[in-house]
């Protein structure tokens, strides 16, 4: 092994709490029966359901989408002569930028070409020269 530990994605963690949580509400449906689901009794049962998917939304998907849209908006924005750091942790000056690669220059003559969504931070001008 290489040390790292890879953790699962959060889309796959969601899709999985909301697939089992489907499941239970399910099997609980089947399990009242044709004649309990009429009265106010199986109303209520539903709000515990409806709770959990409205925490779950605030809490976890909510947050998550506010991160992409930020993200995607900053790589946009991303333009020559920015200083970044990408995902691997290297830090550099944009040289070039196109639609799916950003040149970067890591030191004097020393350029490296990475995938745009792989820039993770746009750092203060300025910033590198105090390295």
């Amino acid at each position: 092994m290489d040390g790292v530990i890879h953790l699962p994605s959060p889309h796959l963690f969601i899709k999985k709490i909301i697939f089992w949580s489907l499941i239970v509400f399910i099997s609980y449906a089947y399990a009242q029966g044709a004649a309990a689901a009429s009265g106010p009794q199986s109303l209520l049962s539903l709000w515990p359901f409806l709770l959990m998917f409205a925490v779950m939304y605030f809490v976890m998907l909510r947050p998550q989408m506010k991160r992409q849209k930020e993200q995607r908006t900053m790589l946009e924005a991303l333009a020559k002569n920015d200083e970044v750091i990408t995902s691997g942790g290297v830090v550099g000056k944009v040289v070039k930028v196109t639609e799916a690669f950003v040149t970067i220059e890591i030191s004097e003559g020393v350029k490296m070409h990475v995938q745009k969504a792989s820039v993770t931070t746009i750092i203060p001008t300025g910033t590198l020269k105090t390295l």
